[in-house]
């Protein structure tokens, strides 16, 4: 059995949107606050350093609101601050090597995106990352966008829960769930909102609307 975990509303922080880590926790609660359930970090243009000082202040402010914070690829910031999971991407670290080094209680997701890349979902999974659905300029090495249908495709091979990622927002939050999905995966419709509060109210909306 997979580590349970609520996709429905996943917050990854965005280091340029939220260029300090006081920043990124600030963003968090308020999103929090607003309904997200699950928040990533995920800074690539951070020194260590800086991912792990926003990694401690994230876990510390997160402690106690029953959502999990997720470090996106970093093994080492995970375990340091001992969070709640890890995600990586077909690139990054095998995912059998995460669990080893892990162990078993914590989440691990792994990104998804095309049907070649589903034939490398193991046991070790929790959770699968699909996309990008729509064209994003968040994710620098992001790939073609698969649209709706390849993505409902996906879905239908797995049974783990599925978090669609790329280029959602409040305008197109309901027809991504309306593919089956267990939750949708935010980066700049929160870190870039004048209230990430609201703006995370107005996606709770648009997920049950899509349920």
């Amino acid at each position: 059995m997979p580590n349970p975990i609520d996709l429905s509303l996943y917050l990854v922080l965005d280091a340029i949107l939220c260029p300090t880590p006081e920043q990124m926790v600030e963003t968090a609660l308020e999103a929090v606050r607003g309904g997200a359930t699950v928040v990533q970090l995920r800074a690539p243009e951070w020194k260590k350093r800086k991912q792990l000082d926003a990694a401690l202040l994230l876990k510390k402010a997160l402690c106690g609101t029953g959502v999990p914070l997720i470090i996106d690829d970093h093994l080492d910031i995970a375990l340091i601050c001992r969070a709640d999971g890890v995600h990586v991407g077909q690139a990054d670290l095998p995912v059998n090597e995460v669990r080893r080094l892990m162990g078993k209680n914590v989440i691990i997701g792994l990104s998804v995106g095309s049907q070649e890349e589903m034939q490398t979902v193991t046991e070790d999974v929790d959770y699968l990352g699909i996309g990008p659905v729509f064209a994003t300029a968040t994710k620098k090495d992001a790939g073609k966008a698969i649209g709706l249908q390849e993505l409902k495709a996906l879905k239908k091979q797995t049974s783990l829960p599925v978090v669609a990622i790329g280029g959602i927002n409040a305008s197109n939050a309901k027809e991504t769930m309306l593919t089956g999905v267990d939750g949708i995966a935010v980066v700049s419709a929160i870190c870039g909102a004048a209230s990430p509060y609201e703006a995370s109210k107005k996606l709770r909306e648009e997920i049950k609307d899509g349920d």
